[in-house]
């Protein structure tokens, strides 16, 4: 063996040895921890990738008749066509109770016909069709001006129940797309209807309606630019594949999911799916529509806590409130007084008692278990000045909702609660309590 391959050239190699046999272990860590930030990069994006989003139609004040069904005869295809659609026109005139007009002043109403649905033969023409009238034009004929909106901007979260699943804007769905294409320019909701694209399946599941948090639900709604929320409830039912479907639908709105109505529609097959969706959304429109007539879609005041604005009615009952204690400042001052020698005192007005104004005001309180719950509820109730306490919106684990009759203002039902050595944030007209 040469003398160069002696002795100690290759000596390092006896060292190097021990640290290439655990090198491909050192050297995989790396690439796991890449590999698992790729995958839960991946996860991420898939959450909100692939086409999920609908865009609802510009809202019009037109006034639109739809599910009008037409089966006609004529010389050829376009004759049975132009013939069907006349017949809807005056079938949607008569919908809305028009006077008897000629067929050429009803034309000149007409802005759009919608086709739903529609079967054309050689000489036969059946389709179901949607009339919009023009409502500048029309409505001096019914009798009818431009309705205005009369709510706040309201979140629209419809939810589809069906096969097990609970489904808002995940996938595309026909309840979805349902309301996205409501012309909702005549009514009095002002909806606010995301498209459920991109972060909107992240935001708005079913999982949020569930919610009570009010930071939550403040949060979400901020983003949207909305007072409150609405929760169009739609369960469907299929009773074999290509075989009825049976519909149940319920209203809700707030973040407490107050019950509003309900009813059940059922389609034949799936094929009338859509137009039995359509029908439901006018329902539930109706439904909202006289919600509001009834003073029941006010925004729910414990959204608001943390703004400094106070409702004028609240302020004049404060003012009322402040008022009865400089009252009663005076009435004791005077009996304090003593008359001085030789003196007779004069005798002191009875003061007419000021009738005590009860109000009712929302306490939100946090309540982690039962056993806070009832603390805090059995501490608001023995509070003196407390008429009664009624919780509207229970979440154990989270923030509960109390509706607190109290027989002066709010900063003295504030003052109260403090004597009751509970830590109180005011703001506006709610209040915000914790032990």
């Amino acid at each position: 063996m040469p003398d160069w391959a002696k002795g100690r050239l290759f000596s390092p190699m006896a060292h190097l040895a021990p640290s290439l046999s655990r090198s491909p272990r050192t050297a995989m860590l790396p690439v796991v921890a890449v590999l698992a930030l790729a995958v839960l990069a991946y996860a991420a994006w898939a959450q909100v990738e692939g086409e999920r989003g609908i865009a609802a139609v510009v809202s019009s004040s037109d006034i639109d008749v739809g599910g009008i069904e037409v089966d006609v005869r004529g010389d050829n295809p376009e004759d049975a066509r132009a013939r069907g659609w006349a017949e809807a026109q005056r079938k949607a005139w008569e919908k809305l109770d028009g006077p008897s007009i000629s067929d050429g002043q009803l034309q000149g109403l007409v802005s759009a016909v919608v086709i739903e649905q529609e079967r054309i033969g050689p000489r036969r023409y059946i389709a179901t069709l949607g009339v919009i009238f023009d409502r500048a034009r029309a409505g001096r004929l019914l009798g009818s001006g431009v309705k205005a909106r009369g709510s706040a901007p309201m979140l629209l979260v419809p939810v589809t129940m069906s096969g097990g699943g609970n489904l808002v804007y995940e996938t595309r769905n026909p309840w979805q797309r349902a309301w996205a294409e409501y012309q909702a320019g005549a009514s009095s909701i002002n909806y606010v209807r995301p498209s459920g694209a991109g972060g909107d399946s992240l935001l708005l599941t079913y999982g949020q309606t569930t919610r009570r948090s009010r930071t939550w639900w403040r949060n979400i709604l901020d983003q949207f630019e909305a007072a409150d929320v609405l929760v169009p409830i739609a369960r469907l039912d299929y009773s074999w594949p290509g075989g009825p479907i049976e519909g149940t639908f319920s209203a809700r709105y707030g973040p407490s999911s107050t019950y509003l109505d309900g009813f059940t529609m059922r389609a034949e097959n799936p094929e009338q799916l859509p137009a039995m969706l359509s029908r439901a959304v006018a329902r539930f429109d109706a439904i909202f529509e006289r919600a509001l007539a009834d003073g029941k879609l006010s925004p729910d005041p414990t959204l608001n806590l943390g703004t400094p604005d106070l409702d004028p009615a609240l302020r004049r009952l404060m003012e009322i409130g402040r008022a009865v204690e400089a009252q009663e400042r005076a009435a004791q001052e005077a009996e304090s007084e003593e008359p001085t020698a030789g003196e007779t005192p004069s005798p002191t007005p009875t003061a007419t008692p000021t009738p005590q104004v009860v109000s009712s005001y929302a306490v939100q309180f946090a309540t982690p278990d039962a056993a806070a719950y009832d603390a805090t509820l059995g501490a608001v109730r023995a509070t003196p000045g407390v008429r009664g306490a009624t919780v509207p919106s229970t979440a154990i684990g989270g923030t509960s909702v109390m509706s607190v009759s109290y027989g002066g203002s709010i900063d003295q039902l504030a003052a109260a609660l403090r004597a009751r050595g509970l830590s109180v944030t005011q703001s506006g007209n709610s209040l915000s309590i914790s032990r």
